[in-house]
């Protein structure tokens, strides 16, 4: 392509996106200064960009959205900038909440228990000593009023870390919101409700594949028709990362995750282009920079070209792939701990270099604990200084044409291809957890990475290199035991107030509703505003689907 092709190219994109979109993509302010003074400009593109440039990068808004799914991306507003928090009581996390949001935090992320990841209710023999502590413990719609109370679900966006049991989450959520007189269609956020990859790497799974999609399916349905802006699925490669698997690795499960899902959503006769556009991904920052960069960049392209060529969606908000990110847990170290800020602030970095849409910073002591107040404020410190302070959000896509990170982007793709390919041959995603595969390719991948930690070929600062003699750290948060006896508590009171009568009918219409072909989130919420607890809608669910058990043997 000749220069002044390129400048034709250039001056349509701004038309056709930007300077009618003023309004739509709104810049915080008229003039982008570096530190020196110096203008910025709105995006960078090379001299001579030829027809290769404009297939793989083209222009950010603008297929295959390597360079960003928005024209302006952080010139028009930052990332909505998460804490996922929750613990104890709702009663405790709702106090956090309220400090979080009055600290400058702009979204909402509820972290639940095992109980309730798992569709128990706290009283289940199986959860003693669970209770509310890597979460929040949820049984019924009384303890989501008291997470929620004087949080007005209109002006806020919610992410909730929950899957199997993500419709009954879901239906509590709107339910909560009824309360508050706000109508389902004005509720914003998102459910991970992605439970192929708890097969593979994480384990929180009730039920098998088949009736796992079905809800999933009947998920989107329901919210195309009732709660349009509602995220329905968080398809997440951040577990997969954690368990170990590498960088192109997270990108091809996790597009793998997708391509099963739209393929689920198709055979139950969902058009592709009405509920492709709230599908969104959830995605780990590790300490590499330059990759973690490439790999959200890749991430974005081949998802658009996926959508479009495969699966023949036509609406542009169905080819972007729009995401959430954490930094990476397991790169969290128990010795030094305070190294661990300067390891979040790298990963934050290649979050929003990369283009996220959502942003979770982990706090310096949660290879410890649950994160105490100082340390979730320095980790939302360190978002508002990477977006206030840094200079980084002053440009579009600001590493794009670097030779190491387009170099990179190219590679990770092509690998991520190739693993998806293989998915293909053994039958699409479901049937490769099923035979194992994904799960020995992310076991080998951790298993070397441990090796090399081992054998100091992979330096970790304070663990195999630059160790220093140390006392446990103070200040770490503690949940108190006897949570789990005010939860049983509040259990019994629940069930004794509630018209059980009323209860027993809903739960009697959801196990009809399951045994069927109905959309199940109807008779879900109508279960939920009765107060049938969540172990009582997943136990008539567990009756009529069965529970999952994995092929040990990989």
């Amino acid at each position: 392509m000749s220069k002044s092709g390129f400048e034709k190219e250039k001056k349509a994109w701004e038309e056709n996106i930007l300077n009618p979109g003023l309004e739509k993509f709104p810049e915080r302010k008229e003039v982008f200064t570096t530190g020196s003074g110096d203008p910025v400009e709105r995006v960078y593109f090379p001299d001579n960009p030829g027809d290769e440039y404009l297939e793989k990068l083209g222009f950010p808004g603008e297929y295959p959205y390597t360079r960003g799914v928005q024209p302006t991306m952080y010139r028009g507003r930052f990332w909505t900038m998460r804490q996922y928090a929750g613990f104890g009581s709702a009663e405790e996390s709702n106090r956090r909440y309220r400090y979080l949001l009055g600290q400058g935090q702009t979204g909402l992320s509820v972290a639940f228990d095992l109980p309730t990841q798992i569709g128990y209710d706290s009283d289940h023999p199986l959860c003693t000593g669970e209770v509310g502590k890597v979460g929040v413990a949820i049984d019924s719609l009384a303890d989501m009023e008291l997470l929620f109370k004087d949080i007005p679900l209109d002006s806020v966006s919610t992410s909730m870390t929950i899957n199997a049991p993500a419709a009954v989450l879901l239906a509590m959520y709107i339910a909560v919101a009824e309360k508050q007189s706000i109508p389902p269609e004005k509720l914003r956020g998102t459910i991970q409700n992605d439970i192929l990859k708890e097969y593979m790497a994480r384990g929180t799974y009730i039920f098998p594949p088949g009736h796992s999609m079905r809800l999933i399916t009947d998920i989107f349905s329901f919210c195309n028709r009732n709660v349009p802006m509602w995220n329905t699925i968080s398809i997440s490669g951040y577990h997969i990362r954690e368990a170990g698997c590498t960088a192109s690795q997270e990108v091809a499960f996790t597009i793998a995750d997708g391509i099963a899902y739209v393929d689920a959503a198709m055979e139950a006769g969902l058009a592709v282009d009405d509920f492709a556009p709230r599908l969104s991904f959830f995605f780990n920052a590790h300490n590499d920079l330059l990759e973690e960069v490439a790999k959200f960049r890749a991430a974005r392209r081949l998802w658009a070209r996926i959508m479009r060529e495969r699966f023949g969606a036509r609406k542009a908000k169905s080819l972007m792939l729009r995401f959430h990110t954490q930094t990476g847990g397991s790169t969290l170290t128990a010795q030094q701990p305070d190294n661990n800020i300067v390891r979040v602030a790298i990963q934050t970095l290649a979050a929003v270099l990369g283009g996220t849409q959502s942003l979770h910073t982990n706090s310096r002591d949660e290879a410890l604990a649950l994160p105490s107040e100082q340390a979730v404020r320095i980790a939302l410190r360190t978002q508002q200084i990477v977006a206030e302070e840094s200079g980084v959000c002053n440009t579009v896509d600001p590493l794009a044409g670097s030779y190491a990170v387009e170099e990179i982007t190219d590679r990770i793709e092509t690998e991520a291809i190739n693993y998806i390919e293989k998915i293909d041959s053994l039958g699409g995603m479901v049937q490769a957890v099923e035979e194992g595969y994904p799960q020995r390719q992310i076991q080998d991948a951790a298993y070397t990475y441990q090796r090399e930690i081992e054998d100091s070929e992979r330096i970790v600062v304070g663990v195999n290199s630059f160790v220093v003699e140390e006392q446990p750290p103070e200040g770490l948060l503690r949940v108190d035991p006897s949570v789990e006896k005010t939860q049983f508590a509040k259990l019994k009171n629940t069930r004794e107030n509630r018209d059980n009568s009323t209860v027993s009918d809903c739960l009697n219409a959801l196990e009809l509703a399951a045994n069927s072909s109905l959309n199940l989130m109807p008779s879900i919420l109508d279960a939920v505003r009765s107060y049938a607890t969540l172990g009582e809608i997943c136990g008539v669910l567990r009756e009529a689907f069965g529970e999952y058990r994995p092929n040990t043997v990989l």
